[in-house]
């Protein structure tokens, strides 16, 4: 049986910006990243053209530091910051 990362599945205190759009925490980095998909899914916030790309709404903005588009790989980065 494989042994989880501790770290990984330690719960993380969210900033305000991201609480508006996953939800109050504490909860583990792979829960915010799974809420977060969610959220871009249910809004149709990933670019039809380029599926690696997320088109932010007002709320993700605030998360992305005000960058209208992000790519998959940058999101995670970005959202790592309202994460304590």
């Amino acid at each position: 049986m494989a042994k989880s990362n501790s770290a990984f599945m330690r719960p993380m205190n969210i900033s305000e910006e991201l609480a508006a759009v996953v939800g109050s925490g504490p909860m583990p980095r792979s829960e915010v990243v799974k809420k977060l998909w969610v959220y871009i899914k249910k809004n149709n916030l990933q670019d039809p053209m380029n599926k690696r790309n997320i088109n932010a709404d007002d709320n993700l903005k605030k998360v992305f530091g005000g960058k209208a588009t992000v790519s998959m790989f940058e999101m995670t980065k970005l959202v790592s910051k309202h994460l304590s």
